[in-house]
Formats: structure tokens, C-alpha cells, sequence
């Protein structure tokens, strides 16, 4: 019998797939410190982000995702 793979829970909690396919990230330096950031800063720190294709690679199988064709 051969073993199941199992995600990576820290990843699952990082990192959100989209129905698509897509790999989407948060932003890093949103949490404190903001008194100094210009609010336009701030908004786009909220958006998610698409993550690189050559890192999507190696999150989808800790992920356990597989692309459909």
C-alpha cells in the first residue's frame, strides 16, 4: 500500500488556491509599525497577491494540489 502525502499545515493557513488555480499570497510588513506608512501603502498591503510560478511549484505539493487539465 502506498503512503497518503500529507499538506503542509503551515502552508495551508499561509496561502489560499483559487478556483483558477492561482496561488495568492498576503503582504508582509502590514502589521505594525503604520503610523509611518502613507495610506495607499496600507490599502495595497491589504490586496493578496499572486505568488511566483517558480515558487507556485513547489507550494502546490505541500499544498497537495494538483492542477487539472
Amino acid at each position: 500500500m502506498k503512503n497518503k502525502m500529507k499538506t503542509r499545515k503551515s502552508v495551508i493557513k499561509r496561502f489560499k488556491v483559487t478556483k483558477t488555480g492561482k496561488i495568492m499570497r498576503g503582504h508582509n510588513f502590514a502589521r505594525h509599525l503604520n503610523v509611518k506608512k502613507t495610506s495607499t501603502r496600507k490599502r495595497a498591503l491589504r490586496r493578496p497577491v499572486e505568488v511566483k510560478a517558480s515558487f507556485a511549484k513547489r507550494l502546490r505539493k505541500a499544498l497537495g494540489v494538483t492542477l487539472k487539465k
